[in-house]
């Protein structure tokens, strides 16, 4: 049996009847770009998101970009957020011209360490960025406090987490704009890239539509430079198809952990994911990431082996497939060499990832296969 850490096949099995006639009326009716299956997309995932307004856009990294941009953050500007992210989260701040200045995460959470992020304020800084990363929401109650002190604004990054909430309020409704990846393997995923902006302020979602569309606040007329940045209409079809599932499957990502986190506890080795109190807020698990560590007796000898990466191959060679999220932190990166981050300058996101391992989860993933990953951590966790 050989389990993928993700499938996108056993999901379009299930909505290819709706699919494909969906589809068919959008080529049918020739509106491509812009029509009625975006306008309903944009009312729908605002309406579930508990906001005035969403935009769609190309890709996750321009929601976050056309956020930034809208905000008016540039050159000279500095935006806080983690290192510990997919590296569009620091990219999208250096593409307007800003400065990302990180900090470290939380351990346990893997979040942005709201302790920390006070003594990195400077006169330059003008956003905080925080990511609810593999679906786990930041608290978001304690970070308006924060900005609101030094008149701050935040950008929240919900690429992971579509479906997760803070007190009873959903990601990207907390923040003055909230930034969303449809990218085909997230929670809610296109048939390619796609992304959304999310906000209750009128002026900000003008501004986004129009640097999404080159510019425009009306044809031909261009008063700002803008992007390429608009979502397809096949794009929004698949989504308007798949949001109203989104709950459900969220609940059964919900349960797969549950399990997992039930069957793991107290094994060697293993470190498992933080959850988040039911009166908090709803993790929505993108991502099910473990952190594995080496104890003092291990039968794996060579100092120079992450631990981690020999369970990772240990697991594929049984049929398990894992992923790494991330091998290594954004400030770490070559791009980011000009920043002159050292070594050992964010020592929890360093050592983070040399330890996480993300296992199979995904809605459509049955008990059989869950009870072979159990079954295969149990095995080589009896080595230690």
């Amino acid at each position: 049996m050989k389990i993928p850490p993700f499938s996108l096949t056993r999901q379009l099995a299930d909505l290819a009847p709706e699919l494909g006639s969906a589809m068919q009326r959008v080529l049918e009716s020739g509106h491509f770009i812009g029509g009625p299956e975006v306008d309903r997309f944009e009312r729908e995932f605002a309406l579930s998101i508990g906001v005035s307004f969403a935009v769609g856009c190309n890709s996750g990294t321009d929601a976050l970009v056309l956020a930034l941009r809208a905000l008016d953050i540039g050159h000279g500007d500095e935006v806080i957020t983690t290192a510990f992210s997919f590296f569009a989260t620091a990219e999208a701040i250096s593409n307007v011209g800003a400065k990302p200045v990180f900090v470290d995460v939380d351990p346990d959470t893997f979040l942005i360490d709201l302790n920390n992020v006070e003594q990195a304020i400077t006169p330059s800084t003008k956003a905080i960025l925080p990511v609810h990363l593999f679906g786990l929401p930041v608290d978001m109650e304690r970070l308006i406090q924060l900005a609101k002190k030094y008149e701050l604004k935040i950008v929240e990054d919900c690429a992971q987490a579509a479906g997760a909430t803070w007190k009873g309020k959903p990601v990207g409704s907390w923040g003055d704009i909230g930034c969303f990846s449809f990218f085909p393997t997230k929670n809610l995923g296109a048939a390619g890239d796609a992304g959304a902006v999310t906000t209750n302020d009128h002026q900000l979602a003008q501004k986004m539509r129009e640097l999404a569309v080159h510019g425009m606040p009306q044809r031909y007329l261009h008063s700002d430079l803008g992007y390429n940045s608009r979502l397809d209409a096949i794009q929004a079809v698949v989504l308007n198809i798949k949001l109203p599932k989104l709950d459900a499957w969220v609940g059964k990502r919900q349960k797969i952990a549950l399990r997992y986190r039930d069957s793991l506890q107290g094994l060697p080795c293993f470190s498992l994911p933080c959850t988040v109190d039911s009166h908090d807020g709803r993790h929505a698990w993108n991502q099910f990431v473990i952190q594995i560590s080496k104890p003092i007796h291990s039968p794996v000898n060579n100092e120079n082996l992450v631990l981690r990466d020999w369970f990772k191959a240990k697991l594929e060679d049984s049929g398990v497939n894992t992923i790494i999220y991330y091998p290594i932190p954004i400030h770490m990166q070559p791009a980011y060499e000009s920043l002159t981050y050292q070594k050992g300058s964010l020592p929890v996101t360093e050592k983070l990832c040399t330890k996480v391992l993300s296992l199979p989860i995904y809605p459509e993933l049955t008990i059989e296969e869950q009870d072979k990953v159990i079954f295969e951590l149990k095995k080589l966790a009896q080595k230690f």
